[in-house]
């Protein structure tokens, strides 16, 4: 039986849960820029204020928080230690955050 392979802090992740988790961050992020960009034209545009405007918010969210989960499954089973795995986890719980506070809170 083979070990894991594992990784320090400063490296990139050496599992294949390690990278699916930091892939999912880079789609979170382009979804974010994307997000962004599309809502600051509606802004600038009064023509598109009537035009329904592609909302990516609960995919957002979503790959957010398998980010974390994939993030967390590779630090548990794979024992990987890379800080972007480290930082895929960090963005799970702050999905997860969102998710209770948006229940929590009343508007």
């Amino acid at each position: 039986m083979t070990t894991p392979s594992r990784s320090s802090f400063s490296q990139r992740p050496a599992t294949r849960l390690g990278w699916w988790a930091v892939g999912l961050i880079g789609a979170f992020a382009l979804m974010l820029i994307y997000n962004a960009g599309v809502s600051m034209i509606a802004q600038n545009n009064p023509a598109s204020q009537n035009i329904s405007l592609p909302n990516i918010g609960m995919p957002m969210v979503l790959f957010g928080l398998a980010s974390g989960v994939f993030g967390l499954i590779a630090l548990i089973r794979n024992h990987e230690r890379s800080w972007l795995v480290w930082l895929s986890i960090l963005l799970g719980v702050i999905m997860l955050s969102l998710i209770f506070r948006e229940f929590l809170v009343a508007h």
